[in-house]
């Protein structure tokens, strides 16, 4: 998992003209590059060693320092409007930096890596579902239910890395609030909202918050009965989501792995298993009903 970097982003500021030079101390640098970043610190690198410049003397031109430079070229620093506007300039303005800045995004903090590009599609996405028979589904976990799940998992995690962990789970639910036109689609077998976590309160905040994040028209959830028997996902967790394009793709995840799926043949059969397992469930109405009852038991 990524580790959140708390450190306060170096500035260049214009003193008459002058740029400032920032210490190494000062710069700040990404916990977990991404490929954009390595991409484009390849790319500003290549042009730098093409025209024939040391990286004190790219930084010299663009007013930033040569550690600055370095940290570019190595993906460890998210390049701002201005380097990317300096180091354009003085590398041919052939407009290769301004459009390749235009792509490039941090490393999620947080983050299981095999997960990213996931989260990532998951923030665009025409509609998702998602079956789960392990853990209730990150959107709809609570606070106090993550720290659970993170706090109980093996290697155990630094104070900072688990605060990553919560922040990053947290952030993902905002998808859900800010998109009540998108189709959200949940099916959790019964026995995850029933497996104990904490004390009763957590346990009631827990099933308040499913049942609020779930009460929107545009959002769907069918509990799997204990008493339903064996249905068409007992081979575990399913997600499927629609692109914007009008894509269908698939994830599973194991131990420490994560696959993306976009073999039309594999996204087909877990659309059909999904789709049926839909039919085999509790309705939406029924679910419900079983959570409120099982938040009265309590």
């Amino acid at each position: 998992m990524g580790i959140v970097e708390r450190g306060a982003a170096a500035r260049v500021r214009d003193d008459g003209g002058r740029g400032c030079v920032e210490t190494d101390a000062e710069i700040e640098r990404e916990p977990r590059p991404s490929d954009s970043l390595r991409t484009f610190g390849a790319v500003v690198q290549a042009l730098r060693e093409n025209a024939g410049l040391s990286r004190e003397d790219l930084g010299t031109c663009v007013s930033y320092s040569k550690h600055t430079v370095e940290s570019v070229e190595l993906g460890r620093r998210m390049p701002d409007d201005t380097f990317v506007e300096r180091a354009e300039q003085a590398l041919g303005n052939t407009g290769v930096l301004r459009k390749a800045s235009r792509h490039v995004t941090r490393g999620e903090a947080g983050l299981a890596a095999w997960f990213r590009q996931w989260a990532r599609l998951e923030r665009e996405a025409a509609s998702l579902c998602t079956y789960e028979c392990r853990l209730v589904p990150g959107l709809l976990q609570t606070e106090a239910y993550a720290r659970a799940v993170f706090e109980g998992t093996i290697p155990l995690r630094t104070d900072e890395e688990l605060e990553a962990q919560l922040a990053a789970r947290m952030d993902r639910q905002a998808t859900m609030r800010l998109r009540p036109t998108v189709p959200f689609s949940f099916i959790v077998e019964e026995h995850v909202f029933r497996r104990r976590f904490g004390e009763v309160a957590a346990v009631r905040e827990l099933l308040d918050h499913v049942l609020e994040l779930t009460a929107p028209r545009n959002v769907s959830l069918q509990v799997v009965a204990v008493e339903g028997g064996l249905h068409s996902c007992t081979d575990g967790p399913v997600r499927i989501l629609e692109t914007p394009s009008r894509q269908r793709l698939g994830y599973s995840e194991g131990q420490e792995n994560g696959r993306l799926i976009s073999d039309p043949k594999e996204v087909s059969l877990l659309c059909q298993r999904y789709e049926t397992l839909r039919s085999q469930a509790l309705s939406p109405a029924d679910s419900r009903a079983l959570l409120e009852r099982m938040r009265g038991e309590l």
